[in-house]
Order: structure tokens, then sequence, then C-alpha cells
């Protein structure tokens, strides 16, 4: 999830059963470099388009895994680029499918139009949508539960607030990030109705600077709890709660080591077992035209990360006991309207 970086190079990672590598053509007057990279005997081709680079440690750096993993699991070729500009979406993504890629995976929501636009141009290449909110007969969307996490990270907040004022930062405002949001103001005001959440949209999931900016700006405003979903510069956010006396949670990866002091927990999204998923449905020819949303019932894709130590145990037991309720639909987040809009609210079943 990045901004449009102008004319940036990128690099083109893809495995080949023909002379060891891949080289694929310039797209938009931009240098491409081949990699060396070799994979098993079948002839299966996945790519990646990520917004942001792949050293992130958070959601590009998950999307490479992913594609690494089934590679490694399912014996695919495989590709990706990295930092690719919301101009050269549509160019990247054709490029992979006159390339013969069975399966592209584009990484993140702000793909969805570059999708729509030429996904019929390229019947025998399905596209998947990362956070998108799309489906067609050769487009799915890949979407993972965040308003769920999100819900357990609010009521973890509504119990650490002093101020009971909350943040929500992300990079841009679209599905996903609406989601998110909504799921951590509905679990903080599962536990105390007074609280009020803001949201900030940076405009930028990786400037580092204006993360600080925002972060600062929030945390003057008496807001002493954040909830971020960033790219590269998501440890800003952490560090900068850290240095400022403020809570915060992780998002994608499990981030508690990155800022010990502030970090309450992470939403851990394993999106490389979830693309993996979706591959190995793609290869046996069974992945439809849909959108699959995947949550808590699958540990192994959407968890909590690890607890501070500074989160008492009965806010952790909470969290949990919370968590195998919405499993066991015992909590469920139904279309609703509020201020006459449409979002989701919470219902609880009676025991």
């Amino acid at each position: 999830m990045a901004a449009n970086l102008g004319r940036r190079k990128f690099i083109v990672y893809a495995s080949s059963v023909v002379g060891g590598s891949l080289l694929l053509k310039s797209c938009v007057n931009k240098e491409t470099t081949p990699s060396s990279n070799t994979s098993g005997s079948n002839n299966f081709k996945v790519a990646i388009a990520l917004p942001g680079l792949i050293s992130d440690k958070a959601w590009n750096q998950s999307g490479y895994e992913g594609v690494q993993l089934a590679k490694q699991k399912l014996g695919v070729e495989i590709a990706h680029v990295e930092k690719v500009a919301q101009s050269d979406q549509t160019e990247v993504l054709s490029d992979f499918a006159r390339r013969g890629y069975n399966l592209v995976f584009a990484h993140g929501g702000q793909f969805d139009a570059a999708i729509q636009q030429i996904a019929s141009q390229f019947p025998n290449t399905f596209f998947v949508g990362v956070n998108g909110n799309i489906s067609g007969a050769n487009i799915a969307s890949l979407r993972l539960d965040h308003l769920q996490a999100s819900y357990l990270c609010g009521i973890i907040a509504a119990a650490m607030t002093k101020s009971n004022k909350l943040a929500y930062i992300a990079g841009q405002e679209f599905q996903a990030t609406q989601e998110e949001l909504r799921g951590f103001e509905l679990g903080a005001k599962s536990i105390k109705k007074e609280i009020q959440v803001s949201s900030s949209f940076t405009g930028d999931w990786n400037d580092v600077a204006k993360a600080k900016e925002v972060t600062l700006a929030l945390i003057s405003t008496g807001v002493d709890v954040i909830y971020q979903w960033l790219d590269s510069s998501s440890a800003t956010v952490l560090q900068t709660a850290s240095d400022k006396n403020v809570y915060a949670f992780g998002n994608t990866n499990d981030q508690l080591e990155v800022a010990p002091k502030a970090v309450l927990t992470s939403a851990v999204k394993h999106l490389d077992a979830a693309i993996v998923y979706l591959t190995e449905l793609a290869k046996q020819k069974q992945i439809k035209g849909q959108i699959y949303k995947l949550g808590l019932e699958r540990p192994d894709i959407l968890t909590l990360g690890k607890f501070n130590q500074l989160v008492p145990e009965a806010v952790q037991k909470q969290a949990l006991s919370s968590s195998q309720e919405i499993v066991n639909k015992k909590i469920t987040f139904p279309v609703c309207k509020n201020a006459g809009k449409d979002t989701f609210c919470v219902n609880k079943a009676t025991v």
C-alpha cells in the first residue's frame, strides 16, 4: 500500500524452467531486473504485484512471503513486482497475464479498479485482489475479517485507556480499513460506551514523516491508545507512541518487539497462509469468482499476537473469550444503519 512513486525502478523476481530465469519486459518505461529463482517441474505460474517494499516487515512483506511459501509448498513458479505506483497498476497486471501467469495477486484494495479494467482481456489468467471488494468470471477477492481482530483490540484498548480517547491510523480509506476502524470502535464501546474513537488516513502507507506527524497530532488531543495499519511507516507510529508513553497495537505481523513499551498486542494476519490457500484452489481449478473472507475461525490465518505483560491477565482472558464467541457465532456483526449510513453493528447471543 503505497502512494504514487513516480518513475522509481522496480524489481521482478521470477522462476522459470527454461534457462533458470524469466526476463520480464520493461513496463511504463521502468527497468526490470530478472532473478535467478527456480522452481519445481510443473509450470503453474503465480505472480504478485506489491504497492510497497518487500522489506517493510508488514503488508508487502507478507504478500511476498505468501508467494514464496506457495513456491515451497506447491512447487509453482513465482514472480513479483514491488513498489507499483497507482498509475502503473494496469500495465504491471497486464504484463503478467501476457506472459502466461495463471494466477496474479494484486496486493491491496487500491488495485480493484485496475483489475476490473483489464481482467476481461485475459480470460486465461485469474486475478485475486487481496483486500479487494470485487468478483467476476476470472476475478476473486481475498479478504481477512479485519473487523473481528480489531474488535478484540478495541476491548483491550478500552481496558487500558485513561483518557477514553482512542485513535485509528491507516494509509487509505476503503472497505477493509473502514471495517477495521468500525470493529475497533465496536469493541471499545462494548466496554465503555463513552469512549471516543477518532481516525486519520495519511494518504501514504510508507511515508514515515507523515505517520509521525499524524501520530503526534492525535496524541496532542489526548489520545492514549492507537490502532494503526501502515506498512513501512508502521514502526514509526509504534515508536512515537512509546516515546510519548501511550499504547498502540501492531498490525499484520506480531509487532510487540518493535516497541515493547507501547504495543499491547497485534492483529496478526498470516497472509502467506491465505495466499497459499487460494493458490492451491487455483492450481486445482477450484477457485471461484467470489470474495473469500477468512476470519478468526482460521487461527492459522487471523489471530491475536503475543500480549504485552502490561495487559492484565483478566483483560487477556476477556479478549480471548470474545474471540471464541466470535468463532462460535455468539458474537456476530450484522450490517445495520448508523447515522443513516450502512455499517456494521454487534449482536451478542443471550445465554
